[in-house]
């Protein structure tokens, strides 16, 4: 869609009936929201992820695909995109959602987990984008949404974690990398970063972080997954059409400070 069609609902914009949608890790938390938004939005979904047990209890329960995939091995990566395009046909939106992160001081990282947050966070990103987006780039069309972070704009206190703030400052820059490459094929990419949201990863309620994360934010509150939903379907639809290369940051007003 290059411009606006003047007779269609403003609404219509964010429909996605008859795409097909990819959402890596995306059997919990933000993935899993990511993943229901896309299918109310009307689109056909897989979500990739390792667990193929989570996968499948979500995968019934949402009513959409579940593939078995690691993103930071691209065999399995080429695999998951074989098997998609084959139920569902050619990928229209690829959410490049799978990350890790621990809480460390610099001094203290070890080398492996350094490693597993970037074989992660970017190699899987990288692969992922590599491949679907090879696909895209043929057809001449296609969504890619990565899955930044406030981390990679701020430094996270009161917890040190270098190596995912070094990974999604990553993620930013190659989305805009990849965006400038691959707007004159017809394939949008752009970025979503969120700030503090209730996950497995972030224990916003924990007592020795909820001064830091919540209650210094100007709206003193955290995001529940569902909150980014719109977020994403609006990068993810023609809502978004002329929009490539940018950085949506949701964070409750966090970085503001």
């Amino acid at each position: 869609m290059s411009t606006a069609d003047e007779s269609a609902s403003v609404l219509d914009a964010f429909r996605l009936d008859g795409r097909v949608a990819v959402v890596t890790g995306g059997n919990r938390g933000l993935g899993r929201a990511f993943a229901q938004a896309l299918a109310q939005a009307g689109a056909r979904v897989a979500i990739a992820a390792r667990d193929s047990g989570r996968s499948g209890d979500v995968a019934e329960e949402l009513g959409v695909l579940a593939v078995d995939a690691d993103v930071t091995d691209r065999a399995s990566v080429e695999a998951m995109l074989e098997r998609v395009t084959s139920e569902l046909g050619p990928v229209d939106v690829l959410v490049n959602n799978a990350g890790t992160c621990f809480h460390r001081p610099a001094l203290e990282v070890p080398p492996q987990e350094w490693r597993q947050v970037f074989d992660v966070n970017v190699d899987g990103l990288w692969h992922c984008s590599q491949v679907v987006g090879a696909q895209m780039v043929e057809r001449g069309t296609g969504v890619i949404v990565n899955i930044g972070s406030i981390s990679a704009l701020i430094v996270n206190r009161p917890q040190m974690q270098p190596a995912y703030n070094a990974s999604k400052a990553a993620v930013h820059q190659l989305t805009k990398s990849l965006a400038a490459e691959w707007a004159p094929h017809g394939v949008r990419v752009n970025a979503l970063a969120p700030g503090y949201v209730k996950t497995e990863m972030a224990p916003v309620e924990d007592p020795r972080f909820k001064p830091r994360w919540v209650d210094d934010a100007p709206m003193q509150r955290y995001a529940v997954p569902e909150e980014l939903g719109p977020s994403l379907v609006y990068l993810a639809s023609d809502a978004s059409s002329f929009m490539t290369g940018s950085v949506l940051v949701v964070d409750g007003g966090y970085t503001l400070w």
